[in-house]
């Protein structure tokens, strides 16, 4: 939930204005020693790592607003946002990967700091590790998890999330569809919107919107971090002494950091990432094996995919980029853009008229573009189509405009329970398939950078 205000202090601090601005800025900043006694950890990489842990801190916002945006209900000083950032070794590169908070976990042996008692090592959801033993076993538990060696710690309170979007002057978000959540609030029509800090609060909080719970709010809380970078990179907040004082100081008057993340080290970044933009961000959350994994006396947890994790720690490790890079131009005649590789598109093809072999014509061309086609076109059943249809199960909808774009004039239908297999069927109006190609080679993992952050 606070992902966008804890990852804006570290790209605020890389555009500091001057050493002054940031000494005054470092001294309230809250101090904790997340690193005290710790023993056996993980080589370093290279780069430097940020875990950053967002609390509740609802206890600081006021009636109305509790009412305005429904923050019911009791702050239970607690962490529900749990990430890493790594800055590469060029500074050229930010690598968001959110953990989620009910990550199962082995909790290692500690000391309550509650109530004093010692703890054997024990399974837990990843957010019980700062209710156990705060900042030193929260750093301890994300370290045995990922084998990557934290560097800095930042803990920032999510009630200044909504001072800072409303001191950059709001976040401009996309939605593809209407969004509404009635647990939040949240009631945004389809298109383009100029949120204020209380309707970025929504927007972030919300987990009912769809199907996808907690994974599709992580995605939703990426699409708005990219979305503050580019109004803070691009709106002059960098380069104007007073905005940025303004804006600094309602973002850091809630955080706590470890006592090594103070003026050197944000005047490092400052002098390094100067050019920094929504580019250079990437966006990932860690890879998920199973979303239901029972654990006795903890509950139902989110059970990490232990191969594809350690690929992706690894990367962090050895500063590789996460997110796919954009492929140059293809050389000969233009082709369209596509989301979805055709090579990842399987279909089935239909001959809808009285044409004898246009149904194999159309398979062949398809293939030949790149389509997984079944090689096995059928004859369409009923009167002749005049114009060329391609249906699709509404799951498969990026696929189907991938392939919409190869036949240009095409109908999209949507049909539910039709599966993973697109259904073309030609019409009199098919003239041929115009070629297709995807922007970007795949990465190791589904990142995405943040220029790459579209409506959704």
């Amino acid at each position: 939930m606070r992902m966008a205000t804890a990852l804006s202090v570290l790209v605020l601090g890389a555009g500091g204005i001057g050493h002054a601005v940031v000494t005054s800025l470092d001294t309230g900043i809250d101090r904790v020693d997340p690193f005290k006694d710790m023993k056996n950890r993980p080589q370093a990489g290279h780069g430097m790592n940020v875990l950053v842990v967002g609390t509740d801190g609802r206890d600081r916002i006021t009636e109305e607003e509790r009412k305005a945006y429904r923050l019911g209900g009791e702050p239970c000083h607690c962490t529900d946002t749990v990430m890493l950032v790594h800055i590469s070794e060029d500074r050229e590169r930010a690598s968001v990967v959110s953990l989620p908070r009910d990550s199962y976990a082995e909790m290692p042996e500690h000391v309550d700091t509650t109530t004093g008692k010692r703890h054997q090592a024990h399974p837990v959801k990843l957010n019980a590790a700062y209710a156990e033993g705060g900042p030193g076993l929260t750093v301890r538990t994300v370290e045995n998890m990922t084998g990557v060696k934290i560097d800095h710690y930042l803990e920032v309170d999510f009630t200044s999330f909504m001072r800072t979007v409303d001191a950059v002057g709001g976040v401009s978000i996309c939605t593809a569809r209407p969004m509404k959540d009635t647990y939040t609030g949240l009631d945004l029509p389809a298109g383009t919107h100029e949120l204020t800090g209380g309707q970025a609060l929504q927007y972030v909080r919300s987990r009912h919107v769809d199907g996808a719970a907690d994974i599709g709010r992580m995605q939703r809380q990426q699409r708005f971090l990219a979305a503050l970078i580019h109004r803070m990179t691009s709106g002059g907040v960098l380069l104007n002494p007073v905005k940025f004082r303004q804006v600094a100081t309602t973002m850091l008057s809630s955080v706590r950091a470890d006592r090594d993340f103070g003026t050197d080290q944000l005047l490092g970044l400052a002098k390094a990432m100067r050019g920094f933009t929504p580019a250079s961000s990437e966006f990932v959350s860690v890879p998920i094996g199973d979303m239901s994994f029972p654990v006795k006396g903890v509950g139902t947890t989110v059970k990490w995919d232990a191969a594809e994790a350690q690929k992706l720690f690894q990367s962090l490790r050895e500063d590789r980029p996460l997110a796919a890079h954009r492929a140059p131009a293809a050389k000969g005649p233009k082709t369209a853009v596509v989301d979805v590789a055709p090579k990842e598109v399987r279909v089935q093809v239909y001959n809808g008229t009285r044409t004898n072999g246009l149904g194999r014509k159309l398979d062949d061309a398809l293939r030949a573009t790149g389509f997984d086609t079944t090689r096995a076109p059928r004859t369409a059943a009923g009167p002749e189509r005049r114009r060329t249809l391609v249906e699709y199960d509404p799951g498969w909808d990026r696929s189907a405009k991938s392939l919409a774009a190869a036949l240009p004039g095409a109908e999209l239908r949507a049909v539910k329970g039709l599966g993973g297999t697109l259904r073309v069927t030609a019409g009199r109006d098919y003239k041929g398939v115009t070629a297709v190609r995807v922007e970007e080679t795949p990465g190791p993992f589904e990142a995405v950078t943040g220029d790459r952050v579209g409506c959704a």
